[in-house]
């Protein structure tokens, strides 16, 4: 009757809006994937330092004319990078390593545009469902910090030694993933609908937090392995320098300190928080295989093992080849998708669905 079609079409409005918003988010998430793995290829080139200064509206120009990249370069001499690793760097190899930061930089605006403007789009035509504004105004403002936090990394590096705080790059990278993990989730929540047959059992049984805990530690200390280059000693495995615990892991004072600024020891918790995350993975795929309803819960739990496995070769391999930056880069990427895998097994094991939305 064309009368119920009047009365069914703003209904099929209002359920494809929320799909859309999902569609959205996960749009993002790709956006911000890509992102991070430019950062990584970006420290791995030694790039992260070779703009000097933050410009967050006119630094969206790259330099123009002969004498803007001679005055560019001028800034970047007067840098410890310069002075003490890049000592008469000639200006095309110092365009290269600009490139690299300026598209890192470039990029993390773009993802700012494509999140804040899509939003307000979606509020205005009232498609953003009511409980998830304030959660992704939060999202909108973490990504800002994110941005504030990139340069505040970028300028420890800047003083005196030509290298950032392992701290502030694992904060830096830590607040990445933090809003990707969120935007994550929302667009799950939008385009896989629930229904009110919960299965608890397997939720009871599924280690969701014990997975996204260690997944995200072992995270941490990829950034600091990465910050204090770790991963450019004790090139084997299993062993390191023909043991299974390294000397000299106990060599700074105060005790803690070895944790997250000796070298030797954030490779070697990095190793072990990776190998635990593997075991603890698969322990979790041969537990679940017989309670899964649904083939979201299977295929989840069959990609987060596989993933897992994925992460730890591309891991092994990156250090058996001393870093090379095509490795390095996959590898960090390999980590977001680690966490995409927990985060969505996490969903799809813990809620009843019944297919897209």
């Amino acid at each position: 009757m064309p009368g119920n079609a009047q009365f069914q079409k703003p209904n099929a409005e209002r359920r494809a809006r929320p799909r859309a918003v999902g569609w959205w988010l996960l749009s993002c998430c790709v956006v911000l994937l890509t992102l991070v793995m430019v950062g990584g290829a970006t420290r791995l080139t030694e790039s992260g330092l070779s703009i000097v200064d933050w410009k967050p509206v006119s630094g969206v120009l790259p330099p123009i004319g002969e004498a803007a990249w001679q005055a560019e370069f001028s800034r970047y001499q007067s840098s410890p990078q310069y002075s003490e690793v890049n000592q008469g760097m000639a200006l095309g190899d110092f365009k290269v390593i600009f490139w690299f930061e300026f598209f890192h930089r470039l990029l993390a605006r773009l993802l700012g545009l494509w999140f804040a403007l899509p939003l307000l789009w979606f509020w205005l035509r009232g498609a953003i469902p009511s409980r998830l504004r304030w959660p992704l105004l939060g999202i909108l403002a973490l990504g800002a910090a994110q941005g504030y936090l990139g340069w505040y990394m970028v300028k420890s590096g800047l003083v005196d030694v030509p290298r950032v705080s392992p701290y502030r790059l694992a904060a830096h990278l830590s607040l990445a993933l933090i809003v990707y993990a969120l935007m994550f989730r929302v667009a799950l929540g939008l385009l896989l609908t629930r229904t009110r047959d919960a299965a608890e059992k397997s939720a009871r049984r599924w280690p969701g937090r014990i997975l996204l805990g260690l997944v995200a530690v072992t995270i941490v200390f990829g950034a600091f392995v990465a910050g204090l280059r770790a991963g450019l000693m004790y090139n084997t495995f299993p062993l390191m320098a023909g043991r299974w615990v390294p000397p000299d892991m106990f060599a700074l004072q105060p005790a803690w300190r070895n944790v997250f600024e000796n070298p030797v020891t954030v490779q070697f918790v990095h190793r072990i928080l990776a190998l635990t995350t593997l075991t603890v993975t698969l322990w979790a795929w041969w537990r679940m295989r017989g309670l899964a309803r649904d083939r979201a819960q299977t295929r989840s739990r069959n990609a987060l093992a596989l993933m897992a496995m994925i992460q730890v070769t591309l891991g092994i391999c990156t250090l058996l080849w001393v870093v090379p930056a095509w490795l390095g880069t996959l590898h960090q990427g390999g980590a977001v998708l680690l966490l995409s895998a927990v985060v969505a097994a996490g969903y799809c094991w813990t809620t009843r669905l019944s297919g897209l939305a």
